[in-house]
């Protein structure tokens, strides 16, 4: 097992009716800014929830949080928060609201460019250089409710960039799993989808000796697979909803992470389809994932194998069968919960869509990626490529 070192202070809320909590998280003299995205929260009664709870507060709003957050829009936030001395961020949304706020919070107090938080992937760690933040997660996907991570787009350049550190943790994040019943299919679809590639990016990579982290990640996989196409069809059921929420939320709030190589190639690949043709993040998951590891099928087909024997339970086959009959059953899953797994199935304006984000990553320097450092720009290539 690699050396780790697990740090997560966010405080996290988990049930039903926990937004009335939020007067007992947050100190009753601050000055409150509430992000929010396309105004979801006004049909599901989590506004009114979040107002009630907060109803003795001096409270300012900010909606039109896109997905993917743009960090045009995310200054006009800091602006605000700048010009009112405001003293606390509630993040109510998705994984996009969430992760523009701590962009928010990281640049109000930033004393240079902004922009450089992302062009330069800062870690932002001191506590004093930041505005503390809690959320009201409302739709599960990202799992940004519980780690100190964010990925923010940029209109002007076309590029979706991370960024993260220890200072941008949740102070609190409240769970309510009954705000699943009013989700819309194909996010709830998202969801799943996104959550199960986050755990690939930990667990996809070769055999080594983190037997425990390889068990909850076979476990996160295992519950995806057997409650994600029910969630979809009844988001009502609180059974579904909680374990898919909760299994977001374990898949990328760095448990899985520790101890163990990570790959994220994929979510590298992914984000360049996003920034240029607008494909949901998820989706372009689902494009990418399973080329990348058919193109790499050497140096991962021990691992695949592994998968497929856990948690697909093919048995009684060589290696090679057992990891590219793993690779098919993933993507007979993301059919399944309404992927699709090509590119020219969302835009017939690919083809030089592999030349494009080469160049991009070679601008970057990002010339050997993934957990062995052995996805090369001409692997990236390849990988784009099948895509089509």
């Amino acid at each position: 097992m690699l050396n780790f070192e697990l740090y997560n202070p966010t405080n996290l809320v988990f049930g039903k009716n926990q937004i009335a909590k939020l007067s007992e998280l947050i100190p009753l003299n601050a000055k409150i800014l509430i992000t929010y995205g396309g105004g979801s929260i006004f049909k599901n009664d989590v506004y009114n929830q979040v107002i009630t709870a907060l109803k003795d507060y001096n409270l300012t709003e900010f909606g039109g949080i896109e997905p993917n957050p743009r960090y045009e829009t995310l200054m006009k936030a800091v602006e605000i928060i700048r010009e009112q001395n405001i003293d606390f961020i509630l993040a109510v949304g998705g994984g996009s609201v969430i992760d523009g706020t701590k962009f928010i919070s990281a640049a109000v107090k930033f004393s240079g460019n902004p922009m450089d938080i992302l062009h330069k992937r800062l870690l932002i760690k001191n506590m004093d250089e930041v505005v503390p933040f809690g959320t009201v997660l409302t739709l599960p996907a990202t799992a940004s409710e519980m780690n100190s991570g964010a990925v923010i787009t940029i209109n002007e350049t076309q590029e979706k960039l991370s960024f993260g550190g220890s200072a941008l943790f949740p102070k609190f994040s409240i769970c309510d799993p009954k705000v699943v019943a009013s989700l819309p299919k194909r996010q709830i679809q998202n969801g799943i989808v996104d959550a199960f590639t986050h755990v690939f990016e930990q667990y996809l990579t070769y055999p080594h000796d983190a037997m425990l982290q390889d068990r909850i990640s076979e476990g996160i996989l295992q519950t995806l697979i057997e409650i994600g196409p029910d969630v979809v069809e009844n988001p009502t059921d609180y059974k579904l909803a909680s374990n898919y929420m909760w299994s977001c939320t374990m898949a990328l709030n760095g448990l899985i992470q520790k101890g163990v190589p990570t790959d994220w190639a994929t979510h590298m690949i992914g984000h360049e389809l996003t920034a240029l043709f607008e494909i949901d993040h998820a989706r372009t998951l689902a494009i990418i994932g399973p080329n990348l590891y058919r193109v790499m099928f050497e140096s991962k087909k021990e691992k695949l194998a592994q998968y497929g024997e856990r948690v697909w339970n093919i048995q009684n086959k060589t290696i090679e069968e057992t990891a590219k009959e793993a690779i098919e059953k993933t993507v007979t899953f993301f059919h399944k919960m309404g992927m699709q797994t090509r590119l020219s199935e969302y835009t017939q304006n690919y083809s030089s869509t592999a030349e494009f984000v080469v160049n991009r990553f070679e601008k970057r320097g990002w010339k050997a990626m993934g957990e062995r450092q052995n996805i090369t720009l001409e692997k990236v290539k390849e990988i784009v490529e099948m895509s089509y």
